[in-house]
């Protein structure tokens, strides 16, 4: 087992933004080996960001791809725990909440190899979502817990994780540091938009999706807004769509998946964020910028006590339209997810070491 040797697991769009700044840090001491199960696979969704956010190329990309949970999970248990056993590392790095990230806890707590959880302490407490499933497990599996809020660290004291939770903030603040000003500098992607009006709309929750029915109400009452939508759909969306529903709205601008820059300035330039996603909540949120969650619960609470974010259930609540036109935040802006995160997660890991 080298002792200088760090592995890193991800998977899907979310995690590649945050290795982004975790990568770029680790490079100064560490041997850092990167894993991508291929759980994202779309050419949009996994290559273009390991590009535009300068990620050293995966040294091992196990191309996994859609599957069931059960499914996906076992096939990259085997691939994985394939890997450590070649790559030893003495410590290895999960992100988030997918399946890549619960196998990746799992593998590597079965060969006793000690493992750091990004993004660790978030709780919906709706165990439908198969992603709380995922925190839960790998929560309990890790040896270190970098929690990006004070809610997180509440969170795993009262499920006994305190002795090994750490508040180092969240690393999508890095991120959005490191590359906002690029983005704002290429702004390319607003001739696809054709406005300065819009509100940016992102969709993929099984449950808001994958019956065409929901699908068609969610955008019907979207239209009612009477402003343009723009809507890059994800592979998931898309697949629904083709059956005909993207016909009927007039005023929504359905895009091609982006990359991260891209979809940088279609935040910052969005009037307000309509999301499902519990990344794109808190992107939001550090871009100032106000978040409607078609959702009935949320991993990131503090953006509704805030008065930054409002939760609103596609499937209990028919007619909200006006809710969303009428939603204005708070002026206040507090910092909620901290500063120069990948430094303070670095001060941890060389102490592990």
């Amino acid at each position: 087992m080298s002792q200088h040797k760090i592995l890193s697991i991800v998977g899907a769009r979310p995690q590649f933004i945050k290795l982004a700044p975790v990568a770029d840090i680790l490079k100064k001491k560490y041997d850092h080996v990167i894993l991508h199960t291929g759980q994202h696979y779309n050419k949009n969704m996994s290559d273009l960001f390991f590009k535009e956010l300068k990620i050293p190329e995966p040294k091992y990309n196990l191309g996994i791809g859609s599957s069931s949970h059960a499914g996906q999970t076992a096939k990259m248990l085997a691939g994985i725990e394939r890997i450590l056993l070649t790559e030893k590392p003495f410590l290895v790095i999960v992100y988030g909440d997918t399946n890549s990230t619960l196998a990746g806890s799992i593998a590597a707590a079965k060969l006793n190899i000690k493992i750091v959880h990004v993004e660790a302490g978030l709780r919906s407490f709706n165990k439908v979502m198969p992603e709380e499933i995922n925190r839960v497990l790998t929560d309990h599996s890790s040896d270190y817990l970098f929690a990006p809020t004070k809610t997180a660290m509440s969170n795993l004291k009262n499920e006994g994780l305190s002795g090994k939770s750490f508040f180092t903030g969240d690393i999508t603040v890095d991120a959005i540091r490191n590359n906002i000003s690029y983005a704002l500098e290429n702004q390319g992607v607003m001739k696809k938009v054709g406005s300065d009006k819009y509100y940016l709309l992102t969709l993929h929750r099984p449950y808001n999706v994958d019956n065409l029915n929901t699908l068609t109400r969610i955008l019907k009452e979207l239209g009612k807004t009477g402003k343009q939508i723009v809507f890059p759909v994800h592979p998931r969306t898309a697949s629904i769509l083709k059956q005909g529903a993207s016909k009927l709205f007039r005023n929504i601008r359905f895009i091609s998946p982006v990359g991260y820059f891209d979809f940088l300035t279609l935040q910052s330039n969005a009037e307000k964020i309509i999301t499902d996603s519990g990344g794109i909540q808190k992107e939001a949120y550090i871009l100032k910028k106000p978040c409607v969650t078609l959702r009935s619960e949320t991993e990131w609470i503090e953006t509704v006590s805030s008065g930054w974010n409002i939760l609103i259930d596609p499937n209990k609540v028919k007619s909200f339209a006006g809710t969303i036109e009428s939603f204005f935040p708070k002026k206040r802006h507090e910092d909620l997810f901290g500063q120069n995160v990948a430094e303070r997660m670095l001060k941890i890991i060389n102490e592990i070491s």
